[in-house]
């Protein structure tokens, strides 16, 4: 037997309301919402409920709130960092491993560089070349390890980061994120694995060459062998971090 969804409470209902109102009014970030007043006529709601409404949008990154001369309250542009943050927190009790994560980016990081081939701007395969230059050598101590582990993922979401895709991007760039922490906080980059660093480093340096080239078709081959071959060593160094906590 079904179970009814539970109700919403009525500023939550009101803040949907509001935002129903804006995207029907084709608001845009800066834009000013109607006054307190309005909102009270508009939804002919008491002033407490139309003042809970809002702080909810608030702490939802909808709207931002002024005082002073000029002030009111403002449609706000959620960052893609405090959307990330917002969405972390729903799987934050999922206890996501490295076989989920690789299985998302197996299917897709190669169609993102497919996409990204021959389109990438001189500054932009600069700034990739530099951030694999910050591993130009093995790591000789942890912390050297999980430093070129954090660069390793940055490399991957500057390439999302030029998706023209806005859900792609997000998608890929919020995988990388998830990644990077449980790197650090579960300790994935120790112990030091050189033939991880060198086969990776490898697969780097010749999607770049194939991004330069703009052979997508190359690129995606690439992306995909890494993947294949980054997944399963990942997943060793999660079986040993889990090993050493255990017994710790």
């Amino acid at each position: 037997m079904k179970t009814d969804a539970p109700k919403l409470s009525r500023p939550a209902q009101v803040a949907e309301a509001i935002k129903d109102f804006i995207v029907r009014e084709g608001l845009q970030p800066g834009d000013r919402l109607p006054s307190e007043p309005e909102l009270i006529e508009r939804f002919a709601m008491a002033k407490g409920t139309i003042r809970e409404a809002l702080r909810l949008l608030d702490a939802q990154g909808l709207v931002k709130s002024r005082t002073g001369p000029g002030g009111g309250t403002f449609v706000h542009e959620v960052s893609q960092e405090r959307a990330e943050a917002l969405l972390a927190n729903y799987f934050y009790f999922k206890d996501l491993t490295i076989s989920d994560i690789y299985q998302i980016r197996r299917v897709l990081e190669p169609e993102l560089v497919a996409d990204l081939a021959g389109s990438l701007s001189p500054r932009v395969l600069t700034e990739l070349r530099e951030i694999l230059a910050l591993y130009e050598e093995p790591a000789q101590t942890d912390e050297e390890e999980r430093d070129q582990h954090v660069a390793t993922l940055r490399f991957h979401k500057r390439l999302a980061d030029q998706s023209a895709n806005p859900l792609l991007s997000f998608l890929i760039g919020f995988m990388l994120t998830i990644l990077t922490d449980i790197t650090v906080y579960r300790e994935l980059y120790t112990p030091i694995n050189h033939d991880l660093w060198a086969k990776g480093r490898d697969y780097q340096r010749r999607l770049l060459d194939a991004l330069e080239a703009g052979d997508s078709g190359a690129a995606r081959a690439i992306m995909t062998a890494h993947m294949q071959t980054a997944g399963p060593m990942m997943e060793g160094q999660e079986a040993f971090s889990l090993k050493r906590f255990i017994t710790d």
